[in-house]
C-alpha cells in the first residue's frame, strides 16, 4: 500500500472509527474507511480494494452503503460548482450537499426544480437511491441528473451523459453498483420564490375522498398523517410558488384550519429548525426543504421506512393502513405523504407510475420496528409497494425484484461495468440478486 493510500485510509485496527449511519441505526461492518482528497487518490483506492462502497453523508438507514471491505467517503474530494448558463445546468462534486449547492444557486438567476425535506444530504447519495421531494409534477431528484463523472471498477474516470448513453436510465439511480460518482450535472430552472402554509386537523374522510385534489393544489404538498388519531389525519404543508399562488387556495374546504402566525415569522406548531411557514414568501431553497440548511435536521435518533404506491390507488392503500393503525401508531414519531411523478429511471420507485410515497419515521427500537414492518407491508401488498432503497423494509428480494421491469437490463449493465463485483454487497445481492462473482 502506497503512502498516499495509507494517508487516505484508516487501517483495520481503527475499525471502531468507521462508525454508523447518521441516525445510528446501522453500524458499518467495513474493515476500513478511506477519504481520498483527489480523483487520483480515489482511483488508487479503487484499484487496491477488492470490495468497496461509496459513502456520502450517511443518511441511509440500512446497509445499502456497507461492505465487507472498504468504505470510500467522497466528502474530502475537492468541492466544485460549475454553472453553465447556456445549457441551464450546474456541475457539482458528488459529495456536495443540496444545501450548499442551493445557497450558491441563490446568488444566480437559477434554481433546482425541487428539493428533499433535508438539504443536508449529498447529491450523489440522494440521486443513487431515488430520494425525492414532493409535487404531482415533480419527479425524483435523480431525474434532474443529465451527466455523471464516475470512477469505475477498472479505476478509470468516465463521463456519462443523457445524450451519449442510451442506457442512462440505468446509470443514474444505480444504488452505487456501477462505480463511485465524483461529479453530477443537474438540470436547472429559472429562479422563483415560495410561500409555505400549514393547515391543521385535516379529517381522514377528506384525505380519503380528496387526496389527489389536495396533493395537486400547490407546487409541493406534504401531508403529515397522525395515525394514532382516528378522526383527524393531521397537517397539510402547502408550498406554493408566489408567482402562481391563488389567494383563493383555502384548505378549510377540506375541513382543515390554517396555522396562525404566533410570533413574527414563527407559525403555530413550527419547529425552530424548520423553514419559515405562515405564508411568508422567500427564496425557493429556503422554503422547499422542511428543515433549514443551517440547523440540525430532524431528530436523528430514529429509523425510517417508505413505500411507494401508484397514486391513483393511494386512497385505498391509506385506508388499508388506517384500518390497522392501532398495530403500529405508538411506534411512529412522524409520518409523511409525498407525491412523485413517474420517470424513466430503471430502478426508480416511481418508474413509469405516478406515485405516493408513504413515509414512516419510527422510534429507534429495531426489534419493535422489525415486528411491525411485515404488518405494514402485508396491508400494502395489494398495491404493489416499492420500498425506498435507503430505508428499512422486510420485503423479500423476489417481492422487490418483481416491481422492476428493467431489472434484468440493470443486472446486465452492472455485470458489464463491474465484472469482478467490486461494488457489490449483501444489500445488492439480497434485494436485486446481484451475486458476487466466483473468485
Amino acid at each position: 500500500m502506497s503512502n498516499t493510500l495509507t494517508t487516505a485510509c484508516q487501517e483495520e485496527d481503527g475499525m471502531q472509527d468507521v462508525g454508523a449511519t447518521w441516525s445510528g441505526c446501522h453500524t458499518f461492518a467495513a474493515q476500513r474507511l478511506c477519504a481520498p482528497r483527489s480523483i487520483e487518490e480515489l482511483q488508487e483506492v479503487v484499484a487496491a480494494s477488492p470490495r468497496l462502497r461509496a459513502l456520502g453523508t450517511r443518511h441511509s438507514f440500512n446497509d445499502i452503503a456497507d461492505t465487507e471491505g472498504t468504505l470510500v467517503s467522497v466528502q474530502a474530494l475537492p468541492e466544485s460548482f460549475e454553472l453553465d448558463d447556456a445549457s441551464g445546468t450546474v456541475t457539482v462534486s458528488g459529495g456536495s450537499t443540496y444545501g450548499r449547492i442551493a445557497s450558491k444557486l441563490g446568488e444566480t438567476r437559477w434554481a433546482l426544480a425541487n428539493m428533499g425535506s433535508l438539504p443536508h444530504i449529498s447529491v450523489a447519495g440522494a440521486c443513487a437511491t431515488g430520494t425525492h421531494g414532493s409535487g404531482v409534477a415533480h419527479r425524483s431528484l435523480s431525474s434532474a441528473v443529465s451527466g455523471l463523472d464516475v470512477v469505475t471498477a477498472d479505476g478509470r474516470q468516465q463521463r456519462w451523459t443523457r445524450e451519449d448513453c442510451p442506457d442512462f436510465g440505468g446509470r443514474v439511480l444505480s444504488l452505487g453498483a456501477l462505480g463511485i460518482v465524483t461529479a453530477v450535472t443537474l438540470d436547472l430552472v429559472p429562479d422563483f420564490e415560495v410561500r409555505q402554509d400549514v393547515w391543521f386537523d385535516l379529517p381522514w374522510s377528506s384525505l380519503f375522498e380528496h387526496l389527489d385534489e389536495i396533493m395537486s393544489c400547490a407546487y409541493s404538498v406534504s401531508i403529515m398523517p397522525a395515525w394514532h388519531d382516528r378522526q383527524n389525519a393531521g397537517k397539510v404543508w402547502l408550498k406554493s410558488r408566489t408567482d402562481a399562488w391563488d389567494p383563493a387556495l383555502d384548505a378549510s374546504r377540506w375541513g382543515a384550519r390554517w396555522a396562525r402566525v404566533a410570533d413574527g415569522e414563527r407559525a403555530e406548531g413550527q419547529n425552530p429548525n424548520q423553514t419559515v411557514q405562515g405564508g411568508v414568501s422567500g427564496p425557493w431553497w429556503q422554503r422547499l426543504p422542511h428543515f433549514r440548511p443551517d440547523a440540525s435536521p430532524s431528530r436523528g435518533d430514529e429509523i425510517q421506512t417508505e413505500y411507494f404506491v401508484e397514486r391513483h390507488r393511494a386512497p385505498e392503500a391509506l385506508r388499508a393502513l388506517h384500518a390497522i393503525a392501532d398495530r403500529f401508531a405508538d411506534l411512529v414519531l412522524v409520518s409523511e405523504l409525498r407525491s412523485v411523478a413517474a420517470d424513466e429511471l430503471w430502478l426508480s420507485p416511481a418508474y413509469r407510475r405516478d406515485s405516493l410515497g408513504i413515509h414512516l419515521t419510527w422510534r429507534n427500537d429495531p426489534d419493535a420496528v422489525l415486528t411491525v414492518l411485515p404488518v405494514v407491508e402485508e396491508a400494502l401488498a395489494p398495491f404493489s409497494p416499492r420500498p425506498h432503497w435507503g430505508k428499512w423494509f422486510t420485503l423479500l428480494g423476489d417481492q422487490v425484484q418483481a416491481q422492476y421491469p428493467r431489472l434484468a437490463d440493470f443486472r446486465q449493465l452492472a455485470e458489464q461495468a463491474d465484472p469482478r463485483g467490486r461494488f457489490r454487497n449483501d444489500f445488492l445481492q439480497r434485494t436485486l440478486g446481484l451475486e458476487y462473482p466466483e473468485s
